[in-house]
């Protein structure tokens, strides 16, 4: 049984690598991929508020545009090479995580996920509004692309990502970091921490849990996953707007981790893949049929009730009866019970 979940996850690596180089795949399909994994890395990020923690966060976008516009500001006014600009969003987005955080601690449920609604308002009000800094309505074009150089050694030799494949790999690596780094979490400390706060936040603060310090580094760690996203699109398409960034795309990500799975790390990514290339494929299947491009978000639509219909836990549904996270759970309770009756 192990061998052959070895085999097939040998074969769908080979085939995600591979990918670029296969028969009837053009750039558009090159494109596609490239966009869900930036909405892949984009679910994982906001998979750590709602899915480990209980947190409804509706404003995950703001920080997208955070590290969209940290990347189009630095790259094209100041020169700033993509390598190191990265870090930098990554620390901004997670200290904007922090300041957003911090004054709703004590806060759950509609009232924080109204809070957060209101930062991503803000943000894409600064976005248009702050016309001296990023343009405003007019956009942001003309952003250079990730370019790789060797002239920090002495040698006259430089690469630019003028096309899809280079941002498919590029991005296939960022996605790989942030699905590893999230899975070395979820079984450390940290995220043991997390979910034991979603299950039971009195039992895990009896336990010695420490909510505020645990749910800051969770806003600061969703809160850089998402300016890393952002930064990766913003040199990728070379072009910004404020519209990109608005309320909606929020509630996208949102439906792609519920439709996953809430709290499942593979959920994320593969509600990402569905929820992306379902439009796409729409886009291109509904005209043969004689209907109109816009009877897709019909189509979407119910494609989505049936699929939450009929799955109601979503791809990856979190089994708590036997999941080992689920023990420590039982165990924190247990722990509380023995206490209050000692």
């Amino acid at each position: 049984m192990n061998a052959n979940k070895n085999f097939l996850k040998a074969a769908l690596a080979l085939a995600v690598l591979a990918l670029p180089f296969l028969p009837m795949v053009d750039d558009y399909v090159v494109h596609v991929a490239v966009l869900v994994m930036v909405y892949a890395v984009l679910a994982m990020g906001l998979n750590v508020l709602p899915g480990f923690c209980n947190l409804l966060d509706l404003g995950y976008v703001g920080f997208y545009g955070i590290g969209a516009y940290t990347a189009g500001i630095l790259s094209l006014n100041h020169d700033v090479s993509f390598w190191i600009i990265v870090p930098g969003a990554v620390a901004l987005g997670a200290l904007c995580g922090v300041l957003r955080g911090a004054p709703t601690l004590r806060l759950s449920g509609d009232y924080f996920a109204i809070v957060t609604f209101g930062f991503t308002e803000l943000v894409v009000l600064f976005l248009t509004n702050e016309i001296w800094l990023t343009r405003g309505p007019l956009g942001m074009p003309g952003i250079p692309p990730v370019a790789l150089s060797l002239e920090w050694l002495g040698i006259d030799w430089r690469y630019d990502f003028f096309n899809e494949m280079p941002y498919y790999y590029l991005g296939l690596g960022m996605t790989a970091l942030v699905y590893v780094v999230m899975g070395r979490i979820e079984d450390s400390r940290l995220g043991r921490a997390w979910l034991a706060i979603k299950e039971d936040p009195l039992a895990a603060a009896s336990c010695g849990i420490d909510l505020m310090a645990y749910k800051t580094v969770a806003f600061a760690f969703s809160a850089g996953v998402g300016a890393l996203a952002g930064c990766f699109m913003a040199q990728w398409s070379m072009f910004l707007s404020p519209d990109v960034f608005k309320f909606w795309e929020s509630f996208l990500v949102l439906c792609m981790i519920v439709l996953g799975g809430l709290g499942n790390i593979k959920g994320a990514v593969a509600g990402a893949v569905v929820l992306v290339a379902l439009g796409e494929i729409l886009r291109v299947v509904l005209p043969k049929f004689g209907l109109p491009t816009e009877t897709r978000f019909l189509v979407y639509g119910l494609i989505m009730i049936l699929i939450m219909r009929f799955m109601p836990g979503g791809f990856f549904p979190t089994i708590a009866a036997t999941s080992k996270k689920s023990r420590l759970i039982l165990d924190l309770k247990a722990r509380l019970e023995a206490g209050r009756a000692g």
